[in-house]
């Protein structure tokens, strides 16, 4: 019996699931800042992760959920889980602890879709256009006006922004590699497996490399709440949706709208400011992302 179900009927609630969901995304960079006063990184996502499973474990056992068939599937999907979740969220959470702010961190990795873009061109012999490769300059040029700007000003460190560079190829790699050998995954058991090998991975470099101290607070507990329920379990189950009723194209599209988004939720939250050069830069960022995807917009209607 498959597993897949069937589309919903187009509604306007689906039309705008899209934006919800590059809002919900959007914040993960917010709960990360929230609660890495109270914890350390690496021991925030391990804790994170083993929630994740625990809430996993009985979707996936009571909803004739299939898992893969051959070991050689285990591995790839593990291996992916290590640079989408293990490497990204890793280094951003590091490189948010190193005092980058969240609106900067996010639009460093924002550009992902302009790296991948290029990398698949390379690897994956897709053909990138004179416009995809204009859009990957400028969006790069834009994020490092923003950088500039903040570490002329003494915001941030030039290692805490390595460390979400590092992120971005990170998540990057991970989503090529997601695509080439784990095409047919099933969302819900392959999240399971990459939730638990993230966990794993996670709790051995905080016992390595942390000394694993937690202040429990309200406001932790809120960070890991959200962060578990909203991004990791509801944002991945809005994508489930979208992409089965054919709206990965508007995700795809609409995904430069990450990074202004984050910074004006991190204004409100934070008072993290903007200088007119970093405003300059990100809107040069965002419309490069938007050259690279446009292609991608343009396909849904074809």
């Amino acid at each position: 019996m498959s597993d897949t179900p069937s589309p919903l009927p187009q509604t306007p609630y689906l039309k705008v699931m899209p934006v919800v969901f590059v809002f919900l995304w959007s914040t993960g960079f917010i709960g990360a800042k929230l609660g890495l006063p109270y914890i350390e990184p690496l021991r925030f996502l391990a804790t994170r992760f083993l929630i994740c499973v625990v809430l996993m474990i009985p979707v996936v056992l009571f909803t004739r959920t299939y898992w893969p068939r051959r070991w050689q599937d285990y591995g790839h999907i593990s291996v992916s889980g290590l640079f989408m979740h293990g490497g990204y969220l890793g280094f951003v959470f590091m490189s948010i602890n190193n005092g980058t702010p969240a609106g900067i961190s996010s639009l460093i990795v924002g550009i992902q879709p302009l790296i991948v873009a290029a990398l698949a061109g390379v690897l994956l012999k897709e053909t990138v256009s004179l416009r995809q490769w204009s859009g990957l300059l400028l969006g790069l040029a834009g994020v490092f006006l923003v950088v500039y700007d903040k570490l002329s000003i003494g915001e941030g460190t030039s290692f805490g922004m390595g460390l979400s560079f590092i992120a971005l190829f990170s998540i990057s790699i991970g989503t090529l590699y997601q695509k080439k050998y784990c095409v047919n995954m099933n969302l819900k058991s392959g999240n399971l497996i990459q939730f638990a090998v993230a966990g794993v991975y996670f709790y051995l470099m905080s016992f390595l490399f942390e000394e694993g101290t937690i202040v429990w607070s309200g406001q932790l507990i809120f960070a890991l709440g959200w962060l578990v329920i909203v991004l990791s379990l509801g944002a991945v189950t809005l994508l489930y949706i979208l992409l089965r009723n054919g709206a990965a194209a508007n995700v795809s599209s609409l995904f430069y709208l990450t990074p202004p988004c984050t910074a004006i939720v991190a204004w409100f939250l934070f008072k993290e400011e903007l200088g007119i050069m970093s405003l300059f830069g990100m809107a040069v960022a965002v419309v490069g992302v938007a050259l690279v995807n446009y292609k991608g917009a343009k396909a849904k209607t074809a």
